[in-house]
C-alpha cells in the first residue's frame, strides 16, 4: 500500500471516527486514501480550529482526537490547539505534511523542524522516515498520547513517504496502561482519613470516565468528604450533591480558598494543582504543603514535581477509586464539615447578582438553568464572560464541559462543533466573548457545512474585557489596546447559512434561544451587554475607582 493508505489504515485500526483538517498539497496521498475510508473528514477553516476540535474530541471521548494539517504555516497555526492539549492533559495526535526527505536542510518551501518546534510542547514529536514504519509510529503515537499524563503527539509525514509503498499491516488499537495503588498505600490512606478533622478532596486532571465519576460520588458519601473541583473540571462532581464544595479556579469563592488553606488532609485526585487552582501557587506551601497531601496522578513524573506529598499514589482516578471501595469507613463525625462546605457553595452560586444594563447575564443564567437539560454540553474559551458559566451553571454529569485549562481564547466554538458531531442528540451551547469568538469565528461556517446545530452565545461588551479589567486595576482610566468595534454577529451567522438574532433585553433572551433551537441550524445569539457589567461582583467604574495609578 502507499504510505497515505497505510496512514489511514492505521487510523482505522485505532478506531478513529473522524479527522479534523485543513487540506494541503503536502499530504494529498492521505486525503486520497480518506476518500474510500469510513473515517469522516471534517474540513475546517483554520488549523487552530481544527486542532481545537480534535483536542475537544479527546476530552470528550478519552481517545486521541486526530488533526491533519499541512506543513509550515499549517503547523504553526495548529500550535494553539496543541498547547491546549499539553496544558489540559488531553490525548491528541497531530499529523503534519512535510517536505520530501531529500530536501531536508535546504530551507525548502515551508520547511520546519517539527522536533525542535514542538519538542517542548508535545509529549513526542517525530518524523516518519519510511513507509514501512508508518504502522509502528502511529501505534506509538496513540500509546504515547494516552499513557500516563495524556497529551499531544506530533508526527511529520514527508510527502515522498506518503507516495512511497510498503507491505505493512496496522497495529491493533492502543490501550493505555492503568497504574493502580498498592495495598500498602491504601492502608496508609485509611489511617490519614481516620485521623483527619478537616479533609478536602480536589478532583481534576484527565483520564476520568463516567464510572470513575460515579465512584468518586460513592467515595465522598461513604467517608463524608467535601469535594472541590479544579479549574474547568466542574463536570467531575454533581453540583447539587451534598458533598460538593465548589470549584477551585479563577474567581474562587473566598470561603473555599480558606477551606483549602485550613485543610489538615488534602486529597488531590487526578490534577496537578498548577497556577490557576493554586491561586498563583499561594494556597499550598512549596515544596512542603501545610496539610498532609495525598497526591493521586496517572503520571509518575507529576508526583513531587511541585508539592512534596505525604503520600504519593501513581494511579488513574478510576483505579484509585476502585481500590478505595475496600477501605474501612471511619466513624461518623464530619457531617457538619461537609454540610457547611456545600452551604458555602450554594450561598456563593445560587442567585446571580444584578448588573447594569437592559440585558443581564444573571437573567441569562437563570433562564438556562431553568430550561436546559442536565446533559447539555457547555463550552467556552477565555474571558470574564466565562465566570458566569463557571459560577452559576449547575454541572450535573460527566462529559458536559469543554473548556481550556490553558486559558486559550477561541476554544469554545470549535469545541462545540466537535461535541455536536460526536453527540448530535445533545444540546450544545457555546459561551464566547466578542473578542474570544473572533479568534475562531470562521469555524461557524464549518458548523453549517457539517450540520452541527450548536448555539453560540456571543457576549458582546465591545472590549477585550479581561484585559480591560486588569488595565483598569493597574492603569485606571488609561484605555489602550482593548477596545473592539465589532461586526453584526447575527448577520454573520445568517450569511453563513445559520440562524442569527440580536438580543438586547432580559425578556427577549428566552424566546430567541427557543427560536434558535427550533431552527435546527447552527445559531448565534448576539447578546449586547452593558460595558459596565464587567464582572459579576464589580462594575467597570468600581474597578477603575479602586485601581492603583502609576
Amino acid at each position: 500500500m502507499t504510505g497515505g493508505r497505510l496512514v489511514v489504515a492505521a487510523l482505522e485500526a485505532q478506531g478513529v471516527e473522524r479527522v479534523f483538517c485543513v487540506p494541503g498539497e503536502s499530504y494529498l496521498a492521505v486525503l486520497d486514501a480518506l476518500h474510500d475510508s469510513p473515517i469522516r473528514t471534517v474540513v475546517c477553516r483554520h488549523e487552530g480550529g481544527a486542532a481545537m476540535m480534535a483536542e475537544a474530541t479527546g476530552k470528550l471521548t478519552g481517545r486521541p482526537g486526530v488533526c491533519m494539517v499541512t506543513r509550515g504555516p499549517g503547523a504553526t497555526n495548529a500550535a494553539a490547539g496543541i498547547h491546549v492539549a499539553q496544558q489540559d492533559s488531553t490525548p491528541l495526535v497531530v499529523l503534519i505534511g512535510q517536505i520530501e526527505r531529500g530536501m531536508r536542510g535546504r530551507d525548502a518551501f515551508q520547511e520546519v523542524d517539527y522536533g525542535r518546534m514542538f519538542g517542548g510542547m508535545a509529549k513526542w514529536a517525530a518524523e516518519i522516515d519510511s513507509p514501512r514504519r508508518i504502522p509502528e509510529m502511529i501505534s506509538r503515537a496513540f500509546h504515547t498520547a494516552l499513557s500516563g499524563r495524556p497529551g499531544p503527539v506530533v508526527l511529520a509525514l514527508p510527502e515522498d513517504v506518503l507516495t512511497g509503498t510498503a507491505d505493512a499491516a496496522p497495529a491493533a488499537a492502543a490501550r493505555a496502561a492503568e497504574p493502580a495503588p498498592s495495598p500498602a498505600a491504601m492502608a496508609e490512606l485509611a489511617g490519614l482519613l481516620e485521623r483527619a478533622h478537616r479533609p478536602l478532596v480536589l478532583a481534576g486532571g484527565s483520564r476520568w470516565t463516567a464510572d470513575a465519576v460515579a465512584a468518586l460520588h460513592r467515595f465522598a458519601e461513604r467517608f463524608d468528604l467535601p469535594v472541590g473541583v479544579t479549574f474547568r473540571r466542574q463536570m467531575l462532581f454533581d453540583h447539587t450533591h451534598r458533598c460538593y464544595a465548589g470549584d477551585v479556579g479563577l474567581g474562587i469563592n473566598p470561603k473555599l480558598a480558606a477551606r483549602v488553606r485550613d485543610a489538615d488532609l488534602l486529597l488531590l485526585l487526578g490534577g496537578r494543582f498548577s497556577e490557576v487552582p493554586s491561586q498563583g501557587y499561594e494556597l499550598l506551601g512549596i515544596p512542603e504543603p501545610a496539610a498532609a497531601l495525598v497526591h493521586v496522578h496517572p503520571g509518575a513524573e507529576e508526583l513531587g514535581r511541585v508539592y512534596r506529598p505525604a503520600l504519593a499514589i501513581n494511579a488513574t482516578p478510576g483505579a484509585f477509586l476502585d481500590a478505595a471501595e475496600g477501605l474501612p469507613a471511619p466513624p461518623p463525625g464530619r457531617s457538619d464539615h461537609t454540610r457547611v462546605a456545600h452551604a458555602d457553595y450554594r450561598a456563593w452560586s445560587d442567585e446571580p447578582p444584578d448588573t447594569p444594563g437592559a440585558l443581564r447575564m444573571g437573567a441569562v443564567m437563570r433562564w438556562l438553568r431553568a430550561h436546559l437539560p442536565e446533559d447539555a454540553v457547555m463550552t467556552n474559551g477565555a474571558g470574564n464572560y466565562a465566570t458566569w458559566l463557571h459560577r452559576f451553571w449547575r454541572f450535573r454529569r460527566f462529559g458536559t464541559q469543554l473548556a481550556p485549562v490553558s486559558g486559550s481564547m477561541g476554544y469554545g466554538l470549535p469545541a462545540a462543533v466537535a461535541a455536536k458531531l460526536a453527540q448530535p442528540e445533545r444540546t450544545v451551547v457555546c459561551f464566547a466573548g466578542d473578542g474570544c469568538i473572533q479568534m475562531t469565528l470562521p469555524e461557524f461556517a464549518t458548523a453549517v457545512q457539517e450540520g452541527a446545530a450548536v448555539i453560540v452565545l456571543v457576549i458582546d461588551n465591545g472590549m477585550y474585557g479581561t484585559i480591560r479589567m486588569h488595565q483598569e486595576r493597574e492603569y485606571p482610566g488609561r484605555v489602550s489596546g482593548t477596545a473592539l468595534r465589532n461586526p453584526d454577529f447575527a448577520a454573520l451567522a445568517r450569511a453563513c447559512g445559520g440562524h442569527g438574532e440580536t438580543v438586547e433585553r432580559d425578556a427577549d433572551f428566552g424566546p430567541a434561544f427557543a427560536r434558535a433551537q427550533a431552527s435546527g441550524l447552527p445559531a448565534i445569539l448576539h447578546l449586547r451587554i452593558d460595558p459596565e457589567a464587567l464582572t459579576p461582583n464589580r462594575t467597570l467604574s468600581e474597578i477603575r475607582a479602586a485601581g492603583r495609578p502609576r
